[in-house]
């Protein structure tokens, strides 16, 4: 991701906070100046430059809707297996970690993100190959929370899957034909749930190798959900088992 942009004011300022590697920022001559010196204080702490300039410059440098600002990224930096360990030890939790099978949509990937960040997921796992990675559309997309959940990324999704379950972690699949209804699941147990590509689902050998099958029961006439619906919908089931209204 060498000379890739953040773009968006959230995902600029959560980078800002995460103190992630950047080059330089650029803001747009037209933004409020309220929001422009929120931007110059923040780089300013970070020692970061700050450039001021007409908006179509920054249309020229980068895709999409900007908001006004671009901020100049070195890589991003993937994590390891041990760092998704050490967060959930540190939080005094049992292991809770996403797995995601050949994932190719960035959009999706950014909004699982969002959503992990939200319901205390230690940590996204992603294999090298057909696989979207972080790219930044991802980062924009999931609002700055690609700083703060951390993504591992394994070339051997199957192998990986086997060394979490020698760690006592519980792998589970998500399938229309799933033995258990999503809302009996165990979500105090140290748990990776796997989501799988958009339109195939969990690939066989991937599916074989989970502990169980869990399904999302549907009453209406479309056959499946949107990926990062899926993912959402398990993870706040799990944060429900975690942490139950009121305590």
């Amino acid at each position: 991701m060498s000379g890739e942009w953040i773009t968006g004011k959230n995902a600029v300022l959560e980078a800002l906070k995460a103190q992630r590697p950047i080059n330089k920022i650029f803001i747009s001559d037209q933004l409020q100046q309220q929001a422009a010196k929120k931007f110059e204080a923040a780089a300013k702490n970070n020692n970061i430059l700050v450039q001021r300039v007409p908006k179509q410059k920054i249309d020229q440098l980068v895709d999409g809707n900007h908001q006004g600002v671009a901020a100049s990224v070195a890589a991003y930096e993937y994590s390891d297996m041990e760092d998704l360990f050490s967060l959930a030890a540190e939080r005094g939790e049992e292991p809770f970690f996403l797995i995601l099978d050949e994932l190719e949509d960035p959009h999706n990937l950014g909004s699982i993100l969002r959503t992990a960040d939200a319901s205390g997921v230690h940590g996204v796992i992603i294999p090298k190959r057909r696989s979207v990675g972080l790219t930044a559309v991802v980062a924009k997309t999931s609002a700055g929370a690609v700083e703060h959940v951390p993504v591992v990324r394994v070339t051997n999704l199957a192998r990986t899957i086997d060394e979490l379950k020698e760690r006592f972690v519980w792998v589970v699949g998500t399938a229309a034909d799933g033995a258990e209804d999503y809302r009996d699941l165990e979500g105090t147990l140290p748990l990776a749930l796997v989501i799988g590509n958009e339109g195939k689902g969990i690939s066989r050998l991937t599916k074989e190798k989970c502990d169980w099958l869990v399904r999302l029961p549907m009453n209406g006439h479309v056959e499946s959900l949107n990926a990062s619906v899926t993912a959402s919908l398990l993870m706040y089931e799990v944060y429900r088992n975690r942490y139950p209204a009121g305590k």
